[in-house]
């Protein structure tokens, strides 16, 4: 059979199951994202079907998957609402950091590896993953909800930094050194300032080149404009992700309206793509020896991210309900955490490194969107007004 003829069956048999996946998650109330995953696992490197022919194929879906997840929350915000959420959300974002990346440096200690080995896992521990955290929520509806912006600025906060922690940590892996770690670090600072100027000071400029009056070149030009800004930026050893969130805060007005209507269908179809390559990237006989340690490393850290958004929502005057969606929502790892791991497993710093890491995203991806599903249940809310009404507490922030 010809390998094009092999490419469309698989990946046509592929996507139709995905749509019944998602179709069976829905009806009983469920995230779809944990049944792809499944599904990839199902499909991937062990598992029942190996998908040979449209392996490659997919991993280039599941790259544009994670980009148009991001631009699709950066047209949701403005680049004045961007800088206001990111002055307000600092002390938020070194909160963040110190809960969950010195857990994953502790652990890492703790069982004997390097302290190359333990900046990475302190890497993997402390970013979420944006991609699964934006399609979670906007499966639940909370875009519009007063806590996302709280969420949003954590995360846009951990995807900057992951702008600098990437090509520092590639140059230390590489054996550069302190030199070659600044040469990296610097090229990203400057390519993200520059973006972000840009992005703010030139915006309306941006958005009055496309015009909204031709749906076809609308949605060529927004497409095209953000994969090749991410492109540069993955280019230049500044994230992807972040190259495309900072296209969508550039574009405002009726551009940003439109573009988000016509992106929806292409972000939801290479977002399944995502969540299945990261399943069929996985061989799950590599996972049983390392699944007790990851098992309790993703409870300390979910636990650590709860207190992380928890507190940035309190602290942006959030009533309790919303603080707990926001602490619940921001437990994920996932894109970013995988690419760390497969830098250390490059450079041969630790062959355990790799299992260990995947086991532990995929308890955080997997359980992470059905527990962000808890402040919707009718036992929880009741919790949250017993301890709203409780006398000894005097709640000024509303919901």
């Amino acid at each position: 059979m010809h390998p094009t003829t092999i490419l469309l069956i698989e990946v046509g048999a592929l996507l139709f199951g995905l749509g019944m996946l998602g179709r069976v998650g829905r009806r009983f109330g469920l995230s779809p994202i944990p049944l792809y995953l499944l599904a990839g696992l199902a499909f991937g490197q062990g598992g029942l079907i190996p998908l040979s022919a449209s392996k490659e194929f997919i991993e280039i879906g599941a790259e544009i998957g994670v980009i148009l997840l991001l631009v699709m929350l950066g047209l949701e915000y403005s680049a004045s609402e961007l800088v206001a959420n990111l002055r307000a959300s600092a002390p938020a974002g070194v909160l963040d950091m110190l809960l969950n990346a010195l857990p994953g440096a502790g652990f890492a200690v703790l069982l004997g590896w390097g302290w190359e080995a333990a900046i990475v896992l302190a890497g993997i521990t402390w970013v979420s993953s944006s991609g699964v955290i934006a399609k979670v929520l906007g499966d639940l509806g909370r875009l519009g909800n007063r806590e996302t912006p709280v969420i949003l600025s954590v995360l846009v906060i951990e995807d900057l930094a992951m702008a600098f922690y990437l090509p520092l940590v590639t140059a230390v892996l590489a054996g550069a050194g302190l030199l070659g770690g600044g040469k990296a670090l610097a090229v990203a600072v400057v390519t993200v300032i520059a973006v972000l100027v840009v992005a703010i000071r030139y915006g309306d400029a941006i958005s009055s080149f496309i015009s909204v009056r031709d749906p076809e070149a609308l949605l060529l030009s927004v497409l095209g404009l953000t994969l090749f800004v991410a492109g540069v930026a993955a280019e230049l050893n500044v994230s992807a992700a972040v190259g495309a969130f900072l296209v969508g805060i550039a574009l405002s007005g009726p551009v940003a309206h439109y573009a988000t209507q016509m992106l929806s269908p292409l972000r939801d179809l290479f977002a399944a793509v995502f969540f299945v390559f990261f399943g069929l990237s996985t061989d799950p006989a590599h996972m049983p020896p390392v699944l007790l340690p990851a098992l309790g490393l993703a409870v300390l850290t979910m636990a650590t991210k709860i207190a992380t958004g928890y507190a940035a929502a309190r602290r942006a005057g959030i009533a309790m309900p919303g603080r707990w969606r926001a602490g619940l929502a921001l437990m994920p790892r996932g894109e970013f955490s995988v690419v760390i791991a497969g830098l250390a497993v490059a450079s041969g710093v630790e062959p355990e490194l790799a299992p260990l890491a995947t086991a532990y995203v995929l308890i955080t991806v997997v359980s992470g969107p059905m527990l962000a599903r808890i402040p919707d249940y009718p036992w929880f809310k009741a919790f949250l007004r017993r301890r709203m009404a409780s006398p000894a507490r005097s709640l000024t922030a509303t919901d």
